[in-house]
């Protein structure tokens, strides 16, 4: 019962029949020889009785037998007919296959081959053409291209990612473009460098204000598509070598020009400055605004396309993030339709719901695609471009990937699609070039001050009289005008130095005219005075309401009166006096040429006017001018000529209260106060000298009258 049974096998059959009983060797040999031929008796016994059988079976079955053998007869007839019948099927169907269906499906094999050739094609074209990838980007930096050359090198990287994944000849393209494109950043700078170089180092008399303004805009673009945020550090680096040389080189033509100036003997420019009178040194400093007002008009204007080009992208990352919440909601609106839409089946062999879908799905990829075209100096549909076969989108699509604006000069700005730039990234860019515009502005103004200050070492400009003072005053503050109006915030350095040299110049303006009247008093006589008519005139204009110094008449010489007529009224003076009133009218003209000294100037008249109230005071009342000026003794008319001295100036102290209230600031009004002190001081020294003039006039009556009883 074993599976393995098989007779064949020795062991088995030895099992099955023990032969070894009987086995001829040894000494029963004949006994064994009997008993073998016994077993095969009595085995071709068993053969008989089991033939027997089978042949009793089959009689008793032989009708069966006749009846199997007459049916496979017909079974073979049935055969043979269903064979024909087949046979007949199949030349049927074969016919029909060639007639029906072999053409038509020869057809699609035909077409399939066809659009995978088609496929094939495009795929082999797509590698020409990012095979010459690299070529195009070197045509491009030749012609300093450079964000043709980025925007190429970002198209192709994205074309490798996807259309070209796994291509193994391209391998190492990838890492040799990024290669290439930190090569670009490093030009890009380089060339930004040297523009900016070119740019402000350009002779200031060229009347363009903005060079090659279409290589601007383009190295621009390029940082920003590239994130070097820090280019404008290097454009206020150079401005500041530029001012520096501006004034240096200013310095140097005029020197140049002055041959009493042996620049052999004199090697330091700073020393050979020096030496320039003031008409000759002002004249320089009037060269050196000039040429600074260029300088910052230039900067004004590169910086101003600087900026449209900012605000360019800043304005359309923000129509591409409405666009991009107008498109998810059209999406989101067209899957919610399909979802309801019922599938028919068409003739073509294609859904009705597939044919909706690839509808939908088209304009995706149209502005996928457009994405990677859309660049502002790059051509996608040229030969050289990475994605031609993307050229063929609509147009309109495109077009809505990119915005155009104008700068100042005309020209176009296109905005590429990957400016990856954060709105407060663009923000805060835009406020740092209004910074470096003010930045220029302040630069200006410090190297001036340097100028100035390395002028006045030696006390030049303490030196100035009014008139050059005023002049050089004017100067200066025009300039700072119109740097304020230029770069739109007031720079505060040079109006500081400004300050610091006027307080200067007022502290020796008062000196002088102080130590003057000093002078004055000291050798007044205290007799009247004749009026030259130059002083009349002087009185004149004030009542007119002019206070200024009157211009010199020619013509005739006039006498001089013998007393000053005001407003009708007659003024018997001293020479001091009618010095005093010229003096007063200095500090008020001085106020009009100079406005930011009014407050010191309004200190400093006060001082004067108190100096000569007390100093006359001294010298008349306290008879010091017996000693001063050897006089033997104070006459009744030597106190009246002191009151009407002080009466005149107490008449034009409203005057000069006036005209200083107009040109003081209101919060400075609580100066004007220092005037009502003086007129006090003024009124009380005119009653003390009518008290004495009364105490004498009582001593003479006094004296008169007892001689008279007696």
């Amino acid at each position: 019962m074993k599976p393995d049974f098989a007779l064949d096998y020795s062991l088995t059959f030895n099992s099955v029949l023990p032969w070894s009983h009987f086995n001829t060797a040894g000494g029963k040999g004949n006994r064994d020889a009997a008993s073998s031929k016994l077993l095969q008796e009595k085995l071709s016994h068993y053969l008989d009785i089991v033939e027997v059988n089978i042949a009793q079976q089959i009689s008793l079955r032989s009708e069966a037998f006749f009846h199997a053998m007459t049916s496979q007869h017909e079974l073979q007839d049935y055969l043979k007919k269903t064979s024909q019948a087949v046979k007949m099927l199949r030349d049927k169907i074969a016919q029909i296959d060639k007639v029906m269906c072999e053409g038509s499906l020869h057809i699609l094999r035909l077409a399939l081959t066809r659009n995978n050739c088609v496929k094939i094609y495009n795929k082999l074209k797509l590698m020409a053409t990012v095979h010459q990838t690299q070529p195009t980007v070197q045509v491009l930096l030749s012609t300093s291209e450079f964000v043709g050359a980025l925007d190429l090198i970002a198209t192709t990287q994205e074309v490798l990612q996807q259309e070209l994944q796994g291509i193994h000849s391209f391998r190492h393209l990838g890492s040799q473009l990024c290669e290439l494109e930190k090569l670009i950043d490093k030009m890009m700078i380089a060339e930004f460098s040297t523009y900016s170089h070119s740019d402000l180092n350009r002779p200031l008399e060229d009347d363009c204000q903005v060079l090659e303004e279409e290589r601007l805009v383009s190295l621009v673009f390029g940082l920003l598509k590239q994130r070097k945020l820090n280019f404008l550090e290097m454009y206020g680096e150079e401005m500041i070598i530029t001012a520096k040389n501006i004034i240096k080189q200013c310095v140097i033509n005029k020197v140049s020009q002055i041959e009493e100036i042996d620049t052999d003997v004199v090697m330091k420019l700073a020393d050979q400055m020096r030496m320039l009178n003031f008409p000759q040194w002002f004249d320089l400093l009037k060269d050196i605004f000039s040429k600074f007002k260029i300088f910052l008009q230039r900067v004004k204007a590169t910086l101003n396309i600087i900026h449209n080009v900012v605000l360019s992208v800043l304005d359309k990352n923000q129509r591409t993030r409405e666009l991009e919440e107008i498109s998810q909601q059209k999406n989101a609106a067209k899957v919610n339709s399909l979802d309801t839409e019922v599938a028919y089946l068409i003739p073509e062999g294609m859904f009705i719901s597939d044919a909706f879908s690839e509808g939908e799905l088209a304009p995706i990829v149209v502005d996928t695609t457009s994405q990677r075209n859309a660049s502002p100096n790059s051509e996608p549909c040229s030969s050289d471009s990475v994605s031609e076969p993307e050229c063929t989108t609509d147009s309109s699509s495109s077009k809505e990937q990119t915005s155009s604006s104008a700068t100042p000069g005309g020209v176009d700005i296109m905005v590429s699609e990957d400016m990856k730039l954060t709105d407060l990234e663009l923000g805060k860019l835009a406020n740092n070039i209004q910074e470096l515009l003010n930045s220029a502005s302040d630069i200006c103004h410090d190297r001036a001050v340097k100028f100035l200050m390395s002028r006045a070492k030696d006390g030049f400009l303490e030196k100035l009289n009014s008139t050059e003072f005023i002049t050089l005053s004017r100067l200066m503050e025009t300039f700072i005008l119109e740097t304020e109006q230029i770069c739109g915030r007031k720079s505060m350095s040079l109006l500081g130095a400004l300050q610091s040299q006027a307080n200067k110049f007022v502290n020796r303006f008062h000196e002088e005219r102080k130590t003057k009247l000093s002078l004055l008093l000291d050798n007044e006589r205290w007799k009247q005075a004749d009026v030259p008519a130059e002083f009349q005139d002087l009185v004149d204009s004030i009542s007119d309401g002019k206070i200024a110094l009157p211009e010199k008449k020619s013509g005739e010489e006039r006498k001089p009166a013998e007393v000053l007529i005001v407003e009708g009224q007659q003024y018997a003076v001293v020479g001091t006096v009618l010095l005093l009133i010229r003096i007063i009218l200095e500090y008020c003209q001085c106020v009009d040429n100079i406005p930011s000294v009014t407050t010191d100037m309004l200190t400093r008249l006060s001082d004067l006017l108190k100096y000569f109230n007390s100093r006359s005071c001294q010298l008349v009342l306290g008879a010091g001018a017996l000693q001063v000026v050897g006089l033997k003794t104070i006459t009744t008319k030597n106190l009246a000529l002191s009151s009407r001295c002080l009466q005149l100036i107490v008449h034009y102290i409203p005057v000069i209260r006036a005209h200083f209230e107009a040109r003081l600031p209101p919060k400075q009004y609580n100066m004007l106060r220092h005037f009502d002190h003086i007129t006090k001081d003024y009124h009380d020294h005119i009653a003390e000298i009518s008290a004495k003039l009364v105490a004498i006039m009582d001593s003479l009556f006094d004296e008169l009258l007892s001689k008279e009883y007696l």
